[in-house]
């Protein structure tokens, strides 16, 4: 074992500031917020007490966390199946060779993927917004509406019009994974579809969509990981608001822990607690990805074989 550690000091000597930085910046947070999650703990002061899994215990009975995780679900439901179908028409179309200008598409809808979320945020609450905004301007010329619509600041619409930005925001990198996908179909299963006549919807369902059923697996539970991590577009376009209508877990940690604009103590302890609980959820995701994407893969092998 030192012989080898020896050989190879270099290699490792490489990996030492990426060691270093995952250490300060991942897994010291993971232990530290374990830790807190233990201790009735303000963070603005040295007194803590060790109270246990007591956090945890007021957090399953809290109806306030359990209405932003219920949110968080509703917001992960809303996106998901939304940015999926989307994404794979998208891909669909743009992955035949004799669409013109299908680059220069794909570039438009990949675009908002990379523009910071911050920007994303304020220029749709811009857009959205019922004093002359631009959406609301061209609802009232078409006559769909006949007053603007107070899409932010209303709890009916509030997250409807955060579910259709976010999906927006990141459709682009979906229809690069499907793209990926759609491309590891191999041409000879597309000429034998074509010689027996199957084009169109059914060649999609029934002859790729099976091929590609470990793809879809991992691309769906990447985009439900993703739709629980979307703390900085609630935060620019509503804070949480209208009447907490908007405030998802990772809003209801960041105002427990800091406590802005409600007037309430910090409870970082509590925070802890949440974001532990919250993590635990997305590392169930997770496993179940690669799990569901180990049986997926099978079951296109016994397909294609």
């Amino acid at each position: 074992m030192f012989e080898t550690l020896h050989r190879y000091r270099y290699h490792y000597l490489m990996l030492l500031p990426g060691l270093i930085l995952g250490g300060m910046f991942v897994f010291y947070p993971i232990f530290a917020a374990c830790y807190y999650a233990m201790h009735d703990w303000s963070g603005f002061n040295s007194d803590k007490v060790f109270v246990g899994m007591g956090n945890f215990v007021k957090l399953f009975t809290d109806p306030i966390f359990w209405d932003a995780f219920q949110r968080a679900l509703i917001f992960l439901l809303g996106t998901v199946p939304l940015q999926m179908t989307i994404s794979l028409v998208l891909a669909v179309l743009l992955n035949n060779q004799l669409l013109k200008m299908s680059t220069y598409f794909r570039t438009m809808i990949f675009l908002p993927v990379v523009t910071p979320v911050a920007v994303i945020g304020i220029i749709w609450t811009f857009l959205l917004s019922p004093f002359n905004g631009p959406v609301n301007g061209l609802l009232l010329d078409l006559g769909l509406i006949s007053r603007p619509v107070d899409f932010l600041g209303s709890t009916d619409t509030v997250m409807p019009s955060v579910i259709g930005v976010y999906v927006w925001k990141w459709l682009g990198i979906t229809m690069i994974y499907w793209l990926a996908a759609l491309q590891t179909v191999p041409d000879d299963v597309y000429d034998s579809a074509k010689l027996d006549r199957c084009r169109g919807a059914k060649l999609v369902w029934y002859i790729v969509l099976p091929i590609v059923l470990p793809f879809a697996v991992a691309i769906t539970l990447i985009s439900a990981v993703g739709a629980l991590n979307v703390f900085p577009l609630i935060m620019s376009m509503t804070n949480g608001g209208p009447f907490f209508a908007s405030e998802v877990m990772e809003i209801f940690i960041y105002r427990t822990a800091f406590a802005t604009g409600d007037g309430s103590i910090p409870r970082l302890g509590y925070a802890a607690a949440a974001g532990v609980f919250f993590g635990f959820v997305v590392l169930s995701l997770t496993i179940g990805q690669a799990i569901a994407t180990r049986r997926a893969r099978a079951g296109a092998k016994e397909i294609r074989s």
